[in-house]
């Protein structure tokens, strides 16, 4: 199988939310995929513990690898060399892909050479089972080069996509070097730095369901540290306005 006919799904780990990988692996193994096509899951622990790798999968498509805790943004960079596929998708160890997601990405990348990466519609997933949608989201199509940033800056740094939805294309990700290097936000500071140099393409179909829990680091106390928020919001915001300046356009 080519690379080039390969999606590679991108998730990082730590020790508190392993028990929730079965799930994820579920809602990976039912995806129905375009002809000729296959998947690859790299899943790697932002740590080195034993308390993860015994609830990965017996599946010879998965990757598992360990490193040093430095946060999910260095857990995804570190497993960066192990990624096969032409493109990328995220999907954090507690959420779920809904049905078609992938193939809708693969659709949309291989159909659309001028669109460097995907994101979808995503409903929050409560302890109960219930789930939210938000409102506001885009409509189906091209996101203008530029457009996630200024609507980011118009709404309280809120992006009007999901970052938790990203598929993007495999050499564009090496060229922007990654995730940022930031303890939270540094999907956010990717997301904005594709915008910078790519169109993106939001799908109105939801791609991902996102599940709320007590134990997700983005509900914990220093995500929301005025200081440290302030700091994250500056240094994502001062790389996507240097990467536009420099006028760079994949």
């Amino acid at each position: 199988m080519s690379a080039e006919n390969v999606i590679t799904v991108m998730t990082a780990v730590h020790a508190p939310g392993a028990h929730f990988l079965p799930d994820a692996y579920e809602s990976l193994w039912k995806q129905e995929l375009p002809d000729g096509w296959e998947w690859q899951w790299v899943v790697q622990e932002d740590g080195q513990t034993e308390e993860v790798e015994p609830h990965v999968p017996d599946d010879p498509r998965i990757s598992f690898g360990q490193g040093r805790s430095g946060r999910a943004g260095m857990a995804r960079t570190l497993a960066l060399p192990r990624a096969e596929g032409s493109l990328v998708r995220v999907l954090d160890a507690d959420d779920q892909l809904t049905p078609g997601a992938l193939a809708r990405d693969i659709e949309v990348l291989t159909q659309n050479p001028h669109v460097g990466w995907t994101t979808s519609r995503v409903l929050d997933l409560h302890p109960d089972g219930e789930t939210r949608g938000f409102a506001g989201d885009p409509k189906e199509g091209v996101l203008g080069q530029g457009s996630v940033l200024r609507s980011w800056q118009a709404n309280n740094h809120r992006s009007p996509v999901h970052p938790a939805t990203l598929c993007v294309r495999r050499e564009l990700l090496l060229a922007l070097g990654g995730w940022m290097a930031l303890p939270a936000s540094e999907d956010t500071g990717l997301l904005l730095a594709l915008d910078a140099v790519s169109q993106g393409w939001f799908t109105t179909e939801v791609g991902l369901l996102y599940r709320k829990w007590e134990g997700q680091v983005t509900a914990a106390a220093p995500h929301v540290d005025e200081a440290e928020l302030a700091a994250r919001v500056a240094i994502v915001e001062a790389r996507a306005l240097a990467l536009t300046d420099l006028g760079w356009t994949s």
